[in-house]
């Protein structure tokens, strides 16, 4: 496979581009520098020229360069020119979008049938961004992803859980975890693994998520039994959200295949 990544540079990005590059497939690493994201024919062509067989969409607004509205032209509107552009080059379009689309107000767990509810922010510029791919591209595949650990012994990537367990030692000296929250969550290289099979499924929105029963406390203690109780993990219940993604169509690994702490 030959593969046309933005945000290669994230946190699912690497993972992806290292799964291709290990499966005998080509990553080609989108540089936002030298294509504007407001310039249509340059990434035309650079989509064109490319000779990619599938566009991975993963990039976020991640590192501002001080355009106005920057957040909402990287969410919905270069995503809406990505998937136009895949559709008329007759190229496979995978669009990650998050857990987040739906608001803490929602009762979960989710299916695909689940109406997206969020009303502001990054999930509502996710789930606008959504229903405009599949007016671009109808035969684009959309994948939600919930919060992403990192692999045991590898480097958590900035938007991992683990190093968010990092900054909250740093800031506070513990993890507050709530005993009442499931989150949707998975290991990064397992989402990459999914992603890059999804180019053979069916178009239309897909759920990753391995988190089968546990609570964000369960998760945090386990992942801290795993290093050696590296984080102060501290129960509450201030925060009551089933958050999972469930999605008969796509098995992702249990995240007790690498966390056997967890019962």
């Amino acid at each position: 496979m030959r593969a046309l990544v933005t945000g290669a540079r994230g946190t699912v990005g690497r993972a992806l581009v290292a799964h291709l590059q290990k499966s005998g497939g080509e990553a080609l690493a989108w540089d936002r520098g030298a294509v504007a994201m407001d310039d249509y024919w340059a990434m035309e062509r650079t989509v064109r020229d490319s000779g990619a067989e599938v566009l991975f969409h993963l990039a976020i607004a991640s590192t501002p360069t001080g355009r106005e509205d920057e957040a909402w032209k990287v969410n919905y509107e270069w995503t809406s020119e990505l998937a136009w552009i895949c559709r008329q080059l007759d190229l496979r379009f995978v669009f990650t979008s998050t857990a987040m689309v739906f608001s803490n107000a929602a009762v979960g767990p989710f299916t695909v049938a689940s109406a997206p509810d969020a009303s502001e922010g990054y999930g509502h510029q996710k789930r606008l961004a959504e229903a405009r791919v599949m007016h671009q591209h109808p035969r684009a595949v959309i994948a939600r992803l919930g919060w992403q650990l990192a692999v045991p012994g590898t480097e958590p990537g900035d938007n991992t859980m683990q190093r968010n367990f990092d900054r909250q030692m740093a800031e506070h000296g513990c993890v507050r975890a709530s005993t009442r929250w499931l989150p949707a969550c998975s290991f990064v290289d397992d989402t990459a693994q999914a992603l890059v099979a999804l180019t053979d499924a069916a178009p239309g929105l897909y759920h990753l998520d391995s988190n089968e029963r546990w609570t964000f406390h369960d998760i945090a203690s386990a992942l801290s039994a795993e290093q050696g109780e590296r984080w102060r993990i501290v129960a509450t219940d201030d925060f009551v959200y089933d958050q999972r993604l469930a999605d008969d169509r796509i098995s992702l690994p249990s995240l007790r295949s690498r966390l056997p702490s967890l019962r």
